[in-house]
């Protein structure tokens, strides 16, 4: 019998390529001015993400050519798992700071976030450990428990670097997979009322936080400090209007909006191309979201399943608290956009978890 090709969700592949396009044109938009003061050349952060892309893209193929039940051995997630706690560990040792956040690991002239593979590394972990548990997810101590014991070593570590947005966006997922992996409600009413006092704990002991806090409310009362960044990427948005004051013609990019090709590149683009272009920036968004959970729903191996769905979910919420900040919705959080946003590590894991629901969605 002749065997059939792999049907891959091919308006998956293609969404990311375009979001990934689109965000090539807006980096070179938002740092071209950036990149010549500081490098004596327009065009340095745009090669360094062509880069990024082109093994991205063979991160993403490797992850479609891999069988998706390769994860779920047992020594492979817990490989991963030990790997992404040694690597932040070595941030304390072999770190490198960038704006008094050591979050990276510097190799040469190529930089490494270890909070991506710890990212990944518990959405393989919670996967692995729901589909084992089964029914067993209904008790306290093995369904909500055991996995926030598990989340709260990696929250230590990533909040020593500091980076509170990520252990934010990582809690938040971590509930809503909790949820559908068939954890009880009130089990997780009881871990978050827990969680509450500890988190008003280090808020009050962080004047980091404390003045985000103050910014978010008033951004007008801090103009010359915390609230600067997110004034004008609110200028950027009003001044795009509907269709944008062209492409390349935003001035917010020139030194008001500090690293404006990284977490407020969405400002940028909302300023050149208006209303109209996020909108269709978010409907790409929406749709890679929606197809990773439609894979989710289809598959019938509950690994997969809840990994398909745990990529997705993390995907989701990374876009919404990224839109979410720059405008103003939500305090800042240092979080970037998903494909758009200029950065290697997030870009790589990015295609290569997108990978990994392409597999999944052939064996539908």
């Amino acid at each position: 019998m002749k065997k059939t090709p792999p049907q891959y969700d091919y308006l998956l592949f293609l969404c990311t390529i375009l979001l990934f396009c689109i965000g090539l044109v807006f980096i070179y938009s938002a740092s071209s001015n950036l990149s010549l003061f500081r490098f004596n050349d327009p065009y340095f952060y745009l090669k360094k993400q062509i880069v990024f892309g082109l093994v991205g893209i063979f991160a993403m193929m490797f992850g479609m050519i891999i069988p998706s039940e390769f994860y779920s051995d047992k020594k492979i997630v817990f490989g991963i798992f030990f790997i992404s706690i040694a690597l932040l560990l070595s941030l304390f040792f072999i770190g490198h700071t960038v704006n008094g956040a050591t979050r990276w690991i510097r190799i040469g002239p190529v930089s490494f976030q270890p909070t991506e593979l710890a990212k990944f590394s518990l959405c393989l972990y919670l996967s692995y450990s729901m589909a084992s548990k089964g029914v067993q997810m209904r008790l306290f101590k093995k369904g909500v428990l055991h996995h926030f014991i598990i989340f709260s070593i990696f929250a230590a570590l990533i909040l020593k670097q500091p980076d509170h947005g990520s252990v934010a966006m990582i809690l938040m997922w971590l509930f809503i997979m909790l949820f559908v992996g068939g954890a009880r409600i009130t089990h997780l009413i009881i871990m978050l009322i827990f969680l509450v006092p500890i988190a008003l704990f280090c808020f009050w002991h962080s004047p980091y936080l404390i003045c985000r806090w103050k910014a978010f409310r008033n951004p007008w009362e801090y103009a010359d400090t915390y609230g600067f960044q997110i004034i004008h990427s609110l200028y950027a948005f009003g001044t795009g209007g509907l269709f944008g004051v062209g492409l390349g013609s935003g001035k917010q990019k020139l030194f008001y909006l500090p690293e404006p090709h990284t977490d407020f590149i969405l400002s940028v683009i909302g300023e050149e191309v208006g209303f109209l272009g996020v909108a269709i920036i978010i409907v790409l968004y929406a749709l890679i979201v929606t197809k990773g959970i439609k894979v989710a729903i289809d598959t019938k191996n509950l690994f997969n399943k809840y990994l398909a769905f745990g990529i997705s979910c993390m995907l989701g919420i990374q876009v919404l608290i990224n839109m979410a900040v720059v405008t103003n919705l939500i305090p800042a959080k240092g979080i970037t956009l998903p494909l758009l946003s200029y950065g290697g590590s997030s870009l790589l894991f990015t295609m290569f978890q997108i990978g990994i629901l392409l597999n999944v969605s052939s064996k539908r």
